[in-house]
């Protein structure tokens, strides 16, 4: 558990672990909903993106080595990820 000290003008400041841990980078957002009984949750907000966002980010990460879709899907099968995604709630 962290415990956040409250400065006189009303902030908080996240140390670099807590960030870290909940995936915001500089400029990112995060977002606190109030709960009952004096209780908040608090998420990193996630923008929704494009696929095509994703164009080129494996450029030069790859040492060459190309996939086919097929090699793609199976590595994925073989990973387990689909049951995992399966059991995770929808927007």
């Amino acid at each position: 558990m962290t415990t956040l000290t409250v400065t006189a003008r009303g902030q908080v400041t996240f140390r670099k672990d807590i960030l870290k841990h909940l995936g915001v980078q500089p400029g990112g957002k995060i977002r606190l909903d109030l709960l009952p009984d004096g209780l908040a949750e608090l998420t990193a907000e996630r923008q929704d993106r494009s696929f095509r966002e994703l164009h080129g980010f494996l450029k030069d990460r790859t040492n060459g080595v190309r996939f086919s879709l097929d090699e793609i899907a199976d590595a994925i099968a073989e990973s387990g990820l689909l049951e995992l995604a399966a059991t995770l709630p929808t927007a």
